[in-house]
This record gives C-alpha cells, structure tokens and sequence, in this order.
C-alpha cells in the first residue's frame, strides 16, 4: 500500500489546510505584528540588579567620593567593594567592602530602594576600582580617581539644562563631551537636569542617557525650578534628589545638597540654590568665600543674574548676589535657564545703587549662560554678551592650570563655538582676559529658530 503522504493530492492539501489556518489565526496572538510602545512602568522598573550608578563629589574630593544606586525593595542590604586599580585584575582578590545607608522612594512608576556610601579613607590623586551590589548580584567595576591634594592642572565639565528629550537629544551632547575630555574630573550640572521633578521615567533617561559616565566622573549637581514643585507653602525640591544624589550638607540648614562648596586642587566650587532663601544663601556665601584659601573661585547656580533670553531679567538675585562675587573676586560663575547662550566679558556691579552693571574690561566676573538640551529660546543681543547663541546644543570643557583658566564651549557635534582664557595676576589685581573667540559667524537670526522659537515670538510680538 502507498503511504499516504505519497498519495496524489496529498501535499496541496496539507499546504492549503496550513493557509487558512495562519489566515484564521486572531490578529491579537501574533508576535509583533506591529509596532508598540513599551509600557513606561516598565521600561524604567527597579530589579535586584544595582542601576542608576551615580558618583558625586564629597566636601574632601581628595580622600572621599560618594556613590549612590537603585535596586528594588528586595536587596536589604547594599555593598559597595573598592580597591586600588591596578593593571591587571589582582585587586578583586583584596577588596575593602562598605555598607550602604537605604532610602525607600515611592515615585509615580514603582516603589525602587536607593542605597548611598561614601567611600573614605582614600588617598590623593590615586585611581580606585569600585562596584555595587548586595553580596551576589554585583555591577560591573568601575574606576574613578580621588582629586590630587594640592594645586594640580584638572578638566571639568559643565552642562546647561537638559531638561526635554533627555534620551533622544541629550544623550549625544554628554556623550561628545565624554569624547573630547573623557579623563575630567567632574561634571557640573546647572540645574534642569529633567523636565518634571517627579517623574521616575524622566529620570530614568537622563541617568540613562549618561550611562557609565555618572559612574566614573564625580557629579557637582545643582537644582534648577523644573527640580521643584509648587505648594502652598512655597517651593518643594524634587523627592528624587536626595535619594540620587549624595552632595555635601556643608550649607545652610534646610538647603543641604543644594546649596553647598567643595575645594578641588587649588578651585572653591561653590553651589547655590537660586530658587528658595536667597538671602539667607547670600549671608552664607559671603562668610564661606572670606575663609578662601584656594588660588580660583568658580560658581554655579541655575537662575542667571545676567539672563540671554527675551524678556528674562533676575535684577533682584543680581542686586542682592553680585555685591558678594564682587567683594570676593569671584572669577567664574556659570548658569543655565534660558535655553540659549550668552558668555560676558569682566563685569562688576554698580555700586551707586542703580542696579546696572559695570562693563570693566580690566576687572571683574566671567558669566556664562548656556543650555545643552534641545528645548530653545531666543537671545535678545546685549552689549555685555562677548558671544551668543540661540538653537544650539552646547557642552563647556574648561581647564584649570595654576594660574590660568582655559574656557572652551563646543556644540553638540564638538566644533568649538567660544573661547577665552582667564590669567591671574598678582594677589589684588584683576584677572587678565583673553579673548579667543573663533572666526564663525555666531548662531543667531532666521536661520536657526525653532518652531518653538517662532511661537513664542508671535506671541510676544518680538522682533529682530
């Protein structure tokens, strides 16, 4: 007898019966028949496994650093294991182990537990492996390297807002910066770093979008408006600060980790809060910067007293701050907040009272604005502004050797925009300023607005 499968017919049979059984199969139950959007809850969901990696600097960046990370609510118990780096892998052998303090956070996608240590007893000017777990599931080792204990040449770099479109469009600005000055010794964030205080999923891309490098460069953080929230008794900081961020508590009582300084071979960095108790942030300031050993003073805080955008002007924090950066000879102060790009000569305050400036060029401050995420503004051209620019992503990579600062702000795709170099003289006598400003034409005008941009200007009836 014939096998049936060898029968005539038999083949075109079996073929057409498999046709109108994937033709009758329900839409619904077959595997990404088209595209979907990823819930957010979980795409940004808390496990065992340590996330969210992120060092910042500690008040003696010489001896100390901080790391903070995310787990789920299962790990009880989290460990941070640090060794000196060396060469080859002996150092896992011989690791010091440090227990982490926890914080539970309810945030609007899950409930995650944030773990903080601050790594100490540490040597200057060394490199240190390190990494983060809870004894059995372990991150990868990353390294980092303790500031030097005197005056030493170092690179920094500083970030304007973020803020919108952190993952698509931020990720590249960190990233070229990485590029160009992967061995810097910190990142200075200007405040903004999201859009919406307490929205984990924004979080969630913006330490995404750094990925290792939060890991490795020490994290100088301060908080911008869009970090805050309203209530009725006034402005209430972000509930995801503290839990991810552990920065100094070394000033005023109630603005710990917002308003704050470190000293970092041979620069006073100092953070202020210019969102709440101002005032009180200025008496405080006035009294860290008269006990100043350091050779640089450098500030940040994220409301300009010197604003790019139209129509933005903080006469108020700048005629109750810039007496103090005066008086102590504060040489570079940078911002964020407008969403666009303005860097000044040497500028004093007018003493007389009238709340204007002075355009010294042979004293004064640096003052820079700058933004380097893609929501935009537009500058409205000032005589103090020595460059501007508007619709563009900028990142500043800004050297410190002995008694010169070197100022480079580069675009997204890395083409330096803006340069100068600051040289210091003599004790009492003013910084010397050296413009070094390449020869392109600056990023304003029709050709580089936005639609957002376009909006706003029709609305306020802005004209060029």
């Amino acid at each position: 007898m014939v096998p049936y499968r060898f029968q005539p017919g038999f083949w075109l049979q079996l073929v057409f019966s498999v046709g109108i059984a994937s033709f009758s199969q329900p839409v619904g139950l077959i595997a990404h028949d088209a595209p979907h959007k990823h819930p957010e809850a979980e795409a940004h969901k808390p496990t065992p496994l340590p996330d969210r990696i992120n060092l910042c600097v500690t008040q003696t960046p010489a001896k100390s650093v901080a790391v903070t990370w995310r787990t789920d609510l299962s790990v009880n118990q989290g460990l941070v294991e640090v060794a000196p780096a060396q060469s080859g892998p002996i150092f896992i052998r011989t690791p010091r182990q440090l227990k982490a303090v926890k914080e539970d956070l309810k945030s609007d996608l899950s409930e995650a537990r944030y773990h903080s240590v601050v790594i100490d007893q540490l040597e200057p000017e060394t490199v240190y492996a390190y990494r983060v777990g809870d004894g059995l599931n372990w991150s990868e080792w990353f390294h980092f390297r303790t500031a030097p204990a005197s005056s030493k040449p170092f690179q920094f770099i500083y970030f304007g807002d973020a803020q919108n479109d952190v993952k698509s469009l931020w990720s590249r600005v960190i990233r070229s910066a990485f590029q160009d000055a992967p061995k810097a010794a910190l990142l200075i964030h200007a405040g903004d770093l999201i859009n919406s205080p307490n929205k984990d999923g924004e979080w969630g891309e913006w330490f995404g979008a750094a990925g290792f490098i939060n890991g490795m460069m020490p994290i100088l953080a301060t908080p911008g408006n869009h970090e805050y929230s309203r209530s009725d008794k006034g402005p209430v900081l972000s509930k995801h600060w503290k839990p991810q961020f552990n920065l100094p508590s070394n000033g005023p009582a109630g603005l710990e980790e917002t308003c704050y300084f470190i000293d970092y071979a041979g620069v006073r960095f100092v953070s202020l809060n210019s969102n709440e108790r101002q005032e009180e942030q200025g008496k405080w300031l006035d009294s860290t910067l008269s006990n100043n050993p350091n050779r640089w003073t450098i500030l940040t805080f994220h409301h300009p007293i010197y604003s790019a955008a139209k129509g933005r002007d903080n006469k108020q924090l700048r005629v109750m701050w810039q007496p103090i950066f005066d008086k102590h000879k504060v040489d570079l102060v940078l911002t964020g907040h407008d969403h666009t790009y303005a860097r000044s000569g040497l500028l004093m305050f007018d003493n007389a009272g009238t709340g204007t400036t002075v355009r010294d060029p042979k004293s004064g401050t640096v003052y820079v604005v700058s933004v380097s995420g893609p929501k935009m503004y537009r500058v409205e051209r000032e005589d103090w502004m020595k460059r501007a620019a508007e619709n563009t992503q900028l990142y500043q990579i800004i050297e410190v050797d002995g008694d010169h600062i070197r100022y480079e702000s580069r675009t997204a795709i890395g083409t330096l925009y803006d340069a100068f170099e600051l040289v210091k003289q003599a004790a009492g006598k003013p910084n010397v300023l050296i413009e070094k400003v390449p020869m392109t034409p600056e990023r304003l005008g029709e050709e580089v607005r936005t639609g957002r941009s376009q909006s706003m200007d029709r609305q306020s009836g802005f004209t060029r």
